[in-house]
């Protein structure tokens, strides 16, 4: 098949169409999950959780964290590798867990895992027979018996019952149960994971190499292995050429089909649109890195700055951060990597407000 040649600006448009940022906006939470994929469930509160920031940028103020949560309550979505996925995808991870269980195609940090996990049985033992008595339970009410700690860079050190537990989920073992505040809670997969058969491992990771791509748009067919969700999709789609851009993408046919209605709007800096640096800075030629792990001297754009998406590009950041205790949403910058117009200055500071309206807090910009 000879690839689709796609210009710069209709590379961009297939990709914002994919992640739901054009308009008419959606209106269903389900179905936003369900097209994205995967929601990140990063619990930084700077602005607000990183999966209900990406709900408001589709649905707008009126999308509610309650619903989110009550889905996850439901278990009609559920959580995995810091993931929230529709619960019907489970079935495609299933066999790389049991893969993970048995040692197969791991790299090297993952043998490492499976190996600690091996040494300290006895302790993954007491979690699962405490799990099936008690469950779901925080991670602090299991018992640390490893023998031998956990040792890392320091970060994780000795935090031994969340590295079992983490490695009990690659090997389908455990799973998370929801959360009691911010503390997750923790049970045994086969009372979290819907009963569905285990779709073959091949299999699996073509259907979810469609899925990645139908929720992108537009991606490449090979990438470095990254840890968690992948940033390549195999074969999925059909093959395209990208002016200015080398290589071979894949594309979703179906998106290049119709005209392109733009919208402006905020974005979490964990936002599938941004997600993959590589990838922004080759489609969109966007410079953005988050900074919430620099020192504040060296921040170049804020400690949570939300990329600004107008139309087809990524034209600044707003560094904004909400003070529930003052009852506002400080907005210390908004940096333009272009310079905005009338419209353009507008439509950002409306995004803003209702960004303010949904956090029911009073938007307040530095002078």
């Amino acid at each position: 098949m000879q690839p689709h040649r796609l210009t710069a600006e209709r590379a961009r448009r297939v990709a914002v169409r994919a992640q739901l940022l054009d308009l008419p906006r959606p209106t269903d939470v389900l179905d936003v999950v369900e097209t994205l994929t995967l929601l990140q469930d990063d619990r930084t509160a700077a602005v607000a959780p990183s999966a209900d920031l990406v709900l408001w940028s589709r649905l707008g103020s009126a999308y509610a964290p309650e619903e989110l949560a009550a889905l996850l309550a439901d278990r009609v979505l559920v959580e995995l590798d810091g993931m929230v996925r529709p619960a019907e995808d489970l079935a495609l991870h299933r066999a790389d867990m049991e893969a993970w269980a048995q040692g197969q195609d791991l790299l090297p940090y993952q043998r490492a895992t499976r190996q600690w996990l091996l040494d300290n049985d006895a302790c993954r033992q007491d979690l699962l027979e405490r799990l099936e008595r008690d469950g779901p339970l925080p991670a602090r009410a299991l018992p640390d018996t490893c023998v031998r700690p956990w040792r890392s860079s320091g970060w994780n050190d000795d935090r031994n019952v969340r590295r079992m537990l983490d490695a009990m989920v690659a090997a389908g073992e455990v799973a998370m149960a929801g959360r009691r505040g911010r503390d997750p809670l923790w049970d045994l997969a086969a009372r979290v994971y819907p009963d569905d058969p285990v779709v073959p491992a091949p299999e699996a990771r073509r259907e979810r190499d469609a899925r990645r791509l139908r929720a992108l748009g537009l991606a490449r067919s090979r990438a470095p292995r990254t840890p968690l969700e992948p940033d390549d999709v195999g074969e999925a789609g059909e093959p395209a050429v990208v002016e200015g851009l080398p290589g071979t993408w894949r594309v979703q046919p179906e998106l290049l089909e119709g005209p392109f209605r733009g919208r402006t709007a905020l974005l979490s800096p964990l936002d599938r649109l941004v997600l993959d640096r590589r990838r922004m800075a080759e489609l969109f030629a966007f410079d953005y890195a988050l900074e919430m792990y620099k020192p504040a001297a060296r921040r170049r754009w804020g400690l949570w700055a939300l990329p600004v998406l107008h139309g087809d590009r990524l034209v600044g950041k707003v560094d904004a951060t909400a003070d529930r205790r003052a009852g506002v949403l400080r907005v210390d910058a908004v940096h333009e990597d272009e310079a905005f117009d009338a419209a353009l200055a507008a439509a950002v500071t409306e995004e803003i407000e209702d960004l303010a309206r949904w956090l029911d807090l009073e938007p307040l910009h530095a002078r």
